[in-house]
């Protein structure tokens, strides 16, 4: 019995052994070949960037503290899990080709027991994605976007036209232009409806924004009130009234939806629902790849190792080049169902998880073949 105890305590401790050599490997590695990868994208965006910067006299202070720090953790993100897939096929089939992965197996080591430091790392890596991506990022992409926005990118165009909103339930808006920079909308509308009939409709020449009370002025309206069998109208000057609607309505565009937070964002999309922008299929994009990105972290772990524990000829360089393109297949599928969703009926939610829905059958299919 004592042999038997002493047994199992040398297995438990040579199994704890192996997961802590493992986890150490899997982090070691995807933490280097993102910092290479890193150090490498920077480089040639500032290669890419040289003239932005001394065209803006911006100070390198600036460039590091309020650029490229905030430009790390976002790239960083971005891409570990296609770089947590190629560091473990790395070192995984390094493993293989020195005939450690055989050595494991033919100890008694299941293959799924092999799999479970794997796993537990994946887990902790897509864990610290989806806290970055959801909590972090959007943080510190303010002040990236905020950079790029005053020193690099151009200006956006400062006059938008035609515009039809919904700004609420049964109620809608509409204008024939309106001024950006001024925050001046021209030709304006506000319709009210109840039970599908027009009860009021409020018409100005121009609106204006007071961004000191935080209202808008209308210069030159009319108010129509339709009632079963009469009409009332009202006419002025000047009228200072709430709406529904602020001038970041009309810039909207789709890095700020990268600068909220999940539950900042679950709110913006629902009211942009309402309102009914044609943006909101990003936002939704958006909002369901901040969960499905951690995610594939372990559909791509548990793939690199059916693909790296195999000594095959060639060695490491064949399973990397099998890994990249499978990765190169994955970045392909999402690309493809994001563009469905955006130009067609496909629903947000459908087309960022197909990726990782047809990984997994790869996934369970690989580990099936796998031999053990």
């Amino acid at each position: 019995m004592e042999k038997q105890d002493g047994k199992k305590i040398r297995q438990k401790t040579v199994m704890k052994k192996f997961d802590w050599y493992i986890i150490k490997k899997f982090l070691s590695t995807f933490f280097f070949s993102i910092s290479l990868i890193l150090v490498i994208v920077i480089i040639f965006d500032i290669s890419e960037k040289i003239d932005d910067f001394l065209r803006s006299e911006v100070s390198i202070k600036k460039i590091i503290f309020q650029y490229y720090l905030n430009f790390i953790p976002y790239f960083g993100n971005l891409f570990s899990p296609l770089f947590i897939f190629i560091s473990v096929i790395y070192f995984t089939s390094k493993m293989a080709s020195n005939s450690e992965i055989i050595a494991i197996l033919n100890s008694g080591m299941s293959f799924s027991r092999l799999l479970r430091p794997f796993v537990f790392s994946a887990i902790f890596l897509a864990s610290l994605s989806f806290i970055l991506g959801n909590f972090i990022i959007p943080e510190t992409n303010k002040e990236r976007i905020d950079f790029e926005n005053k020193y690099i990118k151009r200006k956006q165009k400062k006059r938008i036209k035609n515009i039809h909103m919904q700004i609420q339930k049964d109620q809608y808006i509409y204008m024939e232009s309106y001024n950006r920079n001024k925050n001046i909308g021209y030709k304006f509308t506000l319709e009210n409806f109840e039970n599908n009939m027009l009860k009021s409709k409020l018409s100005a020449n121009y609106i204006e924004y007071d961004t000191i009370n935080n209202k808008w002025s209308l210069k030159d309206y009319i108010v129509r009130k339709y009632y079963e069998k009469e009409e009332e109208i009202l006419k002025g000057r000047k009228l200072d009234t709430l709406i529904n609607l602020s001038p970041e309505d009309f810039a909207k565009n789709k890095s700020l939806v990268e600068t909220m937070d999940m539950k900042r964002l679950n709110k913006f999309i629902k009211a942009e629902e309402i309102k009914g922008t044609s943006q909101i299929t990003f936002h939704k994009i958006e909002k369901h790849k901040r969960i499905a990105n951690p995610f594939s972290t372990i559909i791509l772990t548990i793939i690199a190792v059916a693909i790296g524990s195999r000594k095959i000829r060639g060695g490491a360089g064949i399973q990397l080049s099998i890994g990249l393109l499978i990765s190169f297949g994955y970045i392909l599928f999402m690309q493809i169902s994001t563009t469905f969703a955006t130009n067609s009926n496909l629903l947000p939610l459908i087309s960022v998880w197909i990726p990782n829905i047809i990984f997994i059958f790869i996934a369970i299919l690989l580990v099936k073949i796998t031999p053990k």
